[in-house]
């Protein structure tokens, strides 16, 4: 149970950065800082990596609390 509760909030956490980071590279689209193909591949590449580490951290948690208890 404990675990199933700190890889919630883990990825509530992980899944906030992900929009404020898509924020910033839209702002920075919008100031024509970056083009579209990049501002797709960053968008992508951390909404792809959010998922992953989102599916992840279950896993890890039951490790680390396997050891310490």
């Amino acid at each position: 149970m404990p675990v199933i509760l700190i890889s919630i909030f883990s990825a509530i956490i992980i899944f906030i950065t992900v929009f404020s980071l898509i924020k910033v590279i839209s702002i920075a689209y919008k100031r024509e800082e970056i083009s579209v193909l990049k501002y797709r591949v960053l968008a992508a590449s951390f909404i792809v990596i959010g998922i992953l580490v989102a599916l992840v951290l279950p896993f890890g948690y039951q490790r680390i609390f396997d050891i310490i208890l």
